[in-house]
């Protein structure tokens, strides 16, 4: 890995990007395929309107509620539906086995799109989670080049909820953004130790402090729980009365589980300036004797687009195609699996960039978690599955196929 220095063609000035995280391609051979284009350098030449995603730190402590319907990063996510929420394997790194950490979310509702019934994508948010393990990731990413990559184990995650104008959880009335708005009902208990998955185990002492997981159970237990759980039990338990099932009024322990949180807020993608250098100019500076060609203009041309807005941690531009570093390491459309609930194709959506560690504090070491790109496809018609969280699909590109 290393730290990236990228000119600002705009105005001549040094931008450094340490949160880029971006390094040389290692020498692995991929197998030959079929980009989703016949012509790669349509893509240099053709800019379809994207809105990028910057995080900044939240203006008060009720603006990443729930009912706010926010886009956030960090911290546990603002479930849109607060019941019925992923369990299963479908919360764990299918490699590792332990508890996913929220990475973000992006509130997206459709309001116009003839494939969809947007009755039904009045609210929708698309959540992503992650193992915070570099060997897992590594290894997803092995398991993207299988011949069936929805059965491959992944260590990234994307969930799709989505809920009617109506609906029993929000008011049909705007909120109103001043700290007096209030979901409706009630939540699904959450882990105690990372806030994020839902609590259906109990502590059998206390009978209040839930867990997602025996892994979380055992960490909170050995870090503050053992001394709290007598304590709260005698502080919360009244000796005449029956114990409850919620776990708001448990102490939160000072949890490592989570990332730093911030809101993202989304703006325009600046229009490129008429004097900015062209792509071959980047290429020439950036090419080693590691890259190609073709990888050498696809991260001059990253790096271009990047360079209007450094500071920017998410793309979004719905159908149209992911801003790719490398040209080695993209997906063919048969490497997209179709949705698994109508089965409709899946379509790009959103890339989060590794920008975002840089605000997460993840340090630029050797076995540290890195990614050059990760690239959300959603279901094309939005389906209204069965399930109130539907999983989707990640394409996780890396720098570097080993550490």
């Amino acid at each position: 890995m290393s730290k990236e220095v990228i000119t600002n063609a705009n105005d001549g000035s040094i931008v450094n990007l340490t949160s880029m995280r971006i390094s040389s391609l290692d020498d692995e051979e991929y197998e030959e395929y079929d980009d989703e284009d016949d012509d790669d350098d349509e893509e240099f030449e053709d800019e379809a309107p994207v809105s990028l995603g910057f995080v900044e730190k939240p203006k008060h402590e009720w603006s990443l509620l729930r009912h706010l319907f926010p886009s956030k990063a960090g911290g546990t996510p603002a479930w849109l539906n607060p019941v019925n929420l992923p369990s299963g394997k479908a919360c764990l790194c299918d490699i590792c086995g332990e508890p996913l950490r929220f990475l973000l979310q992006a509130y997206a509702p459709i309001v116009d799109d003839p494939l969809v019934d947007t009755e039904s994508t009045f609210h929708r948010t698309l959540f992503v989670f992650m193992c915070t393990s570099m060997s897992c990731l590594l290894q997803d990413q092995h398991e993207q080049w299988k011949h069936h990559p929805e059965k491959g184990s992944r260590s990234v995650k994307a969930f799709r909820s989505q809920l009617p104008h109506h609906n029993q959880f929000y008011s049909s009335e705007p909120p109103k953004n001043d700290g007096s708005d209030k979901p409706l009902g009630t939540a699904a208990p959450l882990c105690s130790w990372c806030g994020t998955w839902k609590g259906d185990k109990v502590c059998s002492n206390c009978k209040r402090a839930r867990y997602c997981s025996k892994t979380h159970q055992a960490i909170h237990w050995s870090s503050t729980h053992k001394t709290q759980c007598r304590t709260i039990d005698l502080m919360l338990q009244p000796s005449n009365s029956a114990p409850t099932n919620s776990s708001d009024d448990i102490p939160k322990a000072a949890s490592s589980a989570t990332w730093p949180e911030y809101e993202i807020i989304n703006e325009d993608e600046p229009e490129l300036d008429p004097g900015t250098s062209n792509v071959g100019a980047y290429g020439n500076a950036l090419r080693n004797d590691n890259e190609d060609e073709g990888d050498a203009k696809s991260w001059a041309y990253f790096t271009q687009r990047i360079a209007r807005a450094p500071e920017q941690v998410l793309r979004y531009s719905r159908h149209e195609k992911p801003l790719w570093p490398m040209l080695s390491g993209r997906p063919s459309k048969t490497d997209i699996p179709k949705c698994s609930s109508c089965g409709s194709d899946r379509a790009f959506e959103f890339q989060i960039l590794p920008q975002l560690l840089y605000y997460f504090d993840v340090k630029n070491e050797s076995n540290s978690l890195d990614w050059a790109t990760i690239a959300v496809y959603t279901c094309e018609a939005s389906c209204d599955g069965s399930l109130a969280y539907e999983e989707e699909f990640c394409w996780v590109q890396l720098t570097s196929q080993s550490n």
